[in-house]
Order: C-alpha cells, then sequence, then structure tokens
C-alpha cells in the first residue's frame, strides 16, 4: 500500500512545514513570529508563506 504524501506539491520538506505549524498551535505566536523563529533556523520564507 502507497504511502499517502501530503505535502507533495509544496516548496518546503514536510520537516519544515510540519515544524511550524507546531510551532504556530503550541504558542500564541504571530504569522511573523514563527517567520523570525525559522529564519533563527536558516529557513528563508515569507509571513505570506506561513499563511497559506
Amino acid at each position: 500500500m502507497h504511502r499517502k504524501q501530503p505535502f507533495k506539491r509544496h516548496r518546503f520538506p514536510a520537516l519544515i512545514i510540519l515544524s511550524a505549524v507546531r510551532m504556530y498551535l503550541r504558542y500564541p505566536l504571530s504569522y511573523q513570529d514563527v517567520v523570525d523563529l525559522l529564519g533563527e533556523r536558516g529557513v528563508d520564507v515569507d509571513r505570506s508563506t506561513v499563511f497559506r
């Protein structure tokens, strides 16, 4: 049986997407806060990308 790939057509790897979602849902952060935290980890992402 094939495993479903929920992030198949996205620009960033699933690990980065899941990290951003986890940070946003776990802590009371704004989209800009998530962008700043990802930037500290070397991931260059725009706030509108995090919003989507």
